[in-house]
């Protein structure tokens, strides 16, 4: 007997809607494989509307005062917690992640998010009025950009909704958000929440494939184009948004290299280390992914890492015993398994390395050592929980090694000597690094990265002033 699926649609101008074509496609739950629910094939006629809805609502959304915008964003957190069972239940389907972490682990930083953002609304600041010619006062205005196309990733769809229209709404932006054709079913839910609070265009999703973000980009209509994703798909945009001189904030790939040297406490390193490999299923672009450790305590640390990711287990949401669930997608899948079938000899496999079970799409936790700089698996992402382990001899090695591949976003070194600390953070070339962890988030600070990593800065302040546009205004003072 067959179960029928629940519908998705899209939401525009303040009312749901299907693809105007009717088109729809499967959207699957990673943990049985099985599909639960029919989301719109957005085409253009959608995106017009979306796009036509957000332009309409800009003027009087961008009028509004920071007050009121505060106001709305603080009503938009309040209402998460209130609904927090209901975006676990859905974030869960999306993704098959664990039900208690996705509980604890991203509903409060995301209201928490979104009541910094409230707060940030009330605060822009530019260069106070002065007269730098005689005669003449100047002043420095931030506006809103206008209508922001947003295009959200697969691996926390939740909560990288919350990072593009937070920022951009606080702002006095309008929204057009487009979240994966894997996951769309939390963003819906979002649209739910906030079409109660705002008012109708101020946000706007488009469900749809990457044919579909493609319109939305290309769309005459946005100011900003926003995307977390691939360096492909990152590059595309790019290129797609310089045709009309669309604004870009792009968030990329990772490769975070973790630099452990011999003074590190080993037990402690190797805890931290696993969990903030493993946790999401590796699916993290700044994941602790490519450890460096120094040559004297190498082996011992290859043997305590291996042990933990023997001891650490993947399954279902509901099981309580479980660090993280499965890949998201038959094709991701496909390219963890393809690393490591593609590994050198000189590799070994110390942990893991297969699929598990025969059910969904999960992958063991997995420990690769012997590695060298210019294999495969250290220069791409894996996007899996797969970490890998090089072995180097001093700090000059370290930092060459560490950076030394197309990523630039998140780092990481472990020591008990601050003068090493302080010197490998000033060295390595990379949007963030922690010392003696990897991976808190807070959303006072900025999250982004360099080289093919993409520009512009999520959360804090810096992430807040991309969503703005600074006008220079001089009146003389003799009219």
């Amino acid at each position: 007997m067959s179960t029928e699926l629940r519908r998705l649609r899209n939401y525009i101008d303040g009312e749901f809607r299907d693809a105007a074509d009717g088109r729809t496609t499967e959207v699957v739950n990673p943990a049985t494989g099985e599909a639960y629910a029919t989301a719109p094939l957005s085409g253009q006629a959608d995106v017009d509307a979306a796009m036509a809805a957000a332009s309409a609502a800009f003027p009087a959304w961008r009028d509004t005062t920071p007050a009121e915008r505060q106001k709305a964003l603080l009503k938009i957190a309040d209402a998460f917690e209130e609904r927090a069972e209901e975006l676990v239940a859905a974030e869960v389907e999306n993704t098959g992640k664990p039900v208690g972490l996705t509980r604890s682990e991203e509903v409060p930083p995301m209201v928490d998010q979104i009541r910094f953002f409230a707060g940030a609304a009330r605060m822009l600041e530019g260069r106070s009025a002065g007269e730098y010619m005689e005669g003449m006062t100047s002043i420095v205005r931030r506006e809103p950009v206008g209508v922001c196309a947003q295009v959200a990733p697969w691996n926390y769809p939740m909560m990288m909704a919350v990072w593009k229209f937070a920022p951009a709404l606080a702002a006095g932006n309008t929204v057009v958000l487009k979240p994966s054709d894997t996951t769309p079913a939390s963003t819906v839910l979002i649209a739910d929440i906030l079409g109660s609070i705002l008012p109708k265009g101020v946000f706007n999703v488009v469900c749809g494939d990457r044919d579909t973000g493609r319109m939305m980009v290309e769309h005459p209509t946005p100011a900003m184009a926003s995307i977390t994703g691939s360096v492909r798909a990152g590059m595309s945009v790019a290129e797609s948004a310089s045709k009309d001189l669309k604004r870009v904030h792009l968030e990329l790939g990772g490769k975070a290299p973790v630099v452990v040297f011999e003074d590190t406490d080993i037990a402690k390193a190797v805890e931290d280390i696993s969990v903030a490999g493993f946790f999401n299923a590796g699916q993290d672009c700044t994941a602790a992914t490519r450890v460096l450790v120094q040559e004297s305590i190498h082996d011992e640390f290859v043997a305590a890492l291996a042990k933990a990711a023997a001891e650490t287990k993947t399954g279902q949401p509901d099981d309580e015993d479980v660090l993280f669930g499965p890949l998201n997608n038959p094709n991701q899948l496909q390219q963890v398994t393809g690393f490591i079938e593609r590994l050198p000899a000189h590799a070994k496999v110390e942990a893991g390395g297969q699929r598990v079970g025969d059910k969904g799409f999960f992958f063991a936790p997995t420990v690769v050592s012997g590695l060298k700089q210019d294999d495969e698996i250290v220069q791409k992402e894996v996007f899996g929980p797969v970490i890998t382990v090089q072995s180097f001899t001093d700090e000059d090695q370290a930092v060459e090694w560490a950076n030394g591949v197309e990523y630039a976003l998140a780092s990481s070194v472990w020591t008990k000597d601050h003068g090493r600390a302080m010197r490998m953070s000033k060295k390595l070339d990379f949007g963030c690094v922690w010392i003696n962890t990897h991976i808190p988030l807070v959303a006072e600070m900025p999250h982004g990265g360099f080289k093919k990593s993409g520009y512009g800065k999520d959360l804090s302040g810096y992430g807040f002033e991309d969503y703005t546009r600074i006008k220079h205004v001089m009146t003389s003072l003799d009219a």
